[in-house]
This record gives C-alpha cells, sequence and structure tokens, in this order.
C-alpha cells in the first residue's frame, strides 16, 4: 500500500508538472504575442493622425528603380498620404543628387496627378542639402520649394557617363574581339574609339531628355523662374541664389512648412518601410534594366 501511495504521489507530481509547463508556455506565447503586436503598434505609429497632421515623404539618395528613392516607394507613400482623412498637406522632403530620368519623371507626373485630384491638400517641397538634377525634377512637381540657405539646388541638365580603354588597350597589346548580329548593338563600346555617328545619336537623347526636364520645370514654376541665361545649363546654386532665380519659394524646413504654412504641427511620416526581400528584388531588376544609364544626376557633389 505504501508503495501504491508513493507510486500515486510521484503521478500526481508529474501530471502537476505536466500542467506546469503546458500554462507557462502558453503564458509564455501570449506574451510574446503582446510584445509582438506592441511592436506592430509601435512601428504603425508614425502613420496615426487622429485630426490634423501634415503628410511626410522623404526622397532621400539617388533616384534608382533599386533603392529608396525609386518612384514606386516615393509613389506608396504620395499615394498613402494624400488618401489620409486626417492630411491637410504633403510636404515632400528632398535630398538627392539625381539620378535615373525615367525615375524623376515618374514621380513628378504622379506629384501633379495628386496635386489635382486633390484640390484641398497642397503639395510643397523641402530640399535638406542637395536636390539636383533629377531630384529638383521631382521638387519642381511641387506649389512650393522651401530650402536651408546653403542648399544646393539645379543642375538641370543630362548626363550620360563612360569610359574609353582604347589606349590602355593598345600599350597592354590587348585586342578587342567581338562580334554582333545589329551594326550598332556594340555600341559605345569602351574598348573601341568612339564612333562619330553613334556620339550624334546620344547627343540626340540627352537633347530631347534635356527638353523634357526644362519643360518640366518650366511647367511647374512658371512665371516665377527668373531670366537667367545659365538657368538651364546644369549649374548649381545654393538656396538662397535658388530663391533669387526663381528655381525655390523661401527658407524653411519640415517643421518650418508644417507649423507656419500648413498650419498642422504634428508630422506624420508616410514614406513606405522597407523588408529585406523587396530591396533584393528592387536591386536585381536595376541591375537588369541599367544598361544604357541616361541619368538626370549631379556628378561628384558632396557638401560637408
Amino acid at each position: 500500500m505504501l508503495e501504491q501511495l508513493a507510486r500515486d504521489v510521484l503521478d500526481e507530481r508529474r501530471r502537476a508538472r505536466r500542467w506546469g509547463i503546458l500554462f507557462k508556455s502558453l503564458g509564455f506565447g501570449f506574451l510574446f504575442a503582446a510584445l509582438l503586436a506592441g511592436l506592430v503598434l509601435f512601428g504603425g505609429r508614425d502613420r496615426i493622425c487622429i485630426d490634423r497632421c501634415t503628410a511626410l515623404v522623404e526622397v532621400r539618395g539617388e533616384l534608382d528603380a533599386g533603392g529608396r528613392a525609386s518612384a514606386e516607394h516615393v509613389i506608396a507613400g504620395l499615394q498613402a498620404a494624400f488618401k489620409h482623412a486626417g492630411t491637410k498637406g504633403v510636404v515632400v522632403r528632398i535630398n538627392s543628387p539625381g539620378g535615373s530620368a525615367v525615375q524623376a519623371g515618374q514621380i513628378y507626373d504622379e506629384m501633379r496627378r495628386l496635386r489635382a485630384a486633390h484640390p484641398d491638400i497642397p503639395l510643397y517641397a523641402v530640399v535638406e542639402e542637395i536636390a539636383a538634377s533629377g531630384g529638383y525634377y521631382v521638387a519642381a512637381a511641387a506649389d512650393r520649394i522651401y530650402v536651408d540657405k546653403a542648399s544646393v539646388v539645379g543642375s538641370i541638365g543630362v548626363i550620360m557617363e563612360g569610359f574609353g580603354f582604347t589606349g590602355l588597350m593598345e600599350k597592354a597589346g590587348v585586342e578587342r574581339r567581338v562580334v554582333t548580329a545589329g551594326e550598332n548593338k556594340a555600341f559605345l563600346d569602351p574598348f573601341d574609339p568612339v564612333d562619330p555617328k553613334q556620339r550624334a545619336y546620344v547627343q540626340g537623347l540627352l537633347d530631347d531628355i534635356h527638353r523634357q526636364f526644362i519643360a518640366a520645370v518650366k511647367d511647374g514654376r512658371g512665371t516665377r523662374l527668373k531670366a537667367e541665361p545659365a538657368m538651364f545649363s546644369g549649374l548649381v546654386w545654393n538656396g538662397k541664389q535658388a530663391i533669387d532665380l526663381g528655381l525655390a519659394d523661401g527658407l524653411g524646413n519640415v517643421d518650418y512648412v508644417a507649423r507656419e504654412v500648413i498650419k498642422a504641427e504634428e508630422i506624420v511620416d508616410f514614406t513606405p518601410e522597407d523588408n529585406i526581400a523587396e530591396r533584393v528584388a528592387r536591386r536585381f531588376g536595376a541591375a537588369l534594366g541599367g544598361q544604357l544609364g541616361l541619368t538626370l544626376r549631379h556628378p561628384g557633389m558632396t557638401v560637408r
């Protein structure tokens, strides 16, 4: 009887231990779920606008189909910002030397479309360090552009960059061997001398895109632009000079525009957050698409 009683006590303890482990596991599970929900809520808290807010969308870095400043990324943020019921104004904060002419043009067009579709919501651009070339292309779509006095603005031009290795190959005794079907398939091959006909063709492409750029700036800025012969030559100006030339409207940062212009001090960031899979997919797509490389980008601009 004592032996049986001892066994019963041990079995009871085992059952109690199992139930204890189960309840502890459930407790940890509920705690983890609560923490996860809290993180999701905290991560999305920036987009909560109860009444009146200024919606912010970032254009940061080079305009590139594979980066954070891609048209897809920026447009998603703009659309979410304009659709939000509490949005009283949208600010596009720009810190970009430019990049892809296609990406800049798509963002510009969508900014103009959204502004027309939502006439009661103003759209402003705020330049931090630089809005050059394609970065300024984007800014030109806004109702007004605000800058810092030391911001770098302009570079309204188009560039196609490359290298030539013909002299180096001759010195090294290296022979280039390439076979093509189509006389221009080896277009501007860096291992061959530049073909004058191909150079003229590329110049025509650049000039045409430049005309599109100029038309977009004139359409966006209108009569505010001053008569300046070098306006569309690719030069850059500081923020104060840009205001004098009509390339910008005034001095101010995001806080100033939210508080003094839009009159909605609460700033809500609508810039989409990236995940690793999206970044890899965009980088892969950009690698496949980046063959010709016509860009609206200011080369080598660094301001410290």
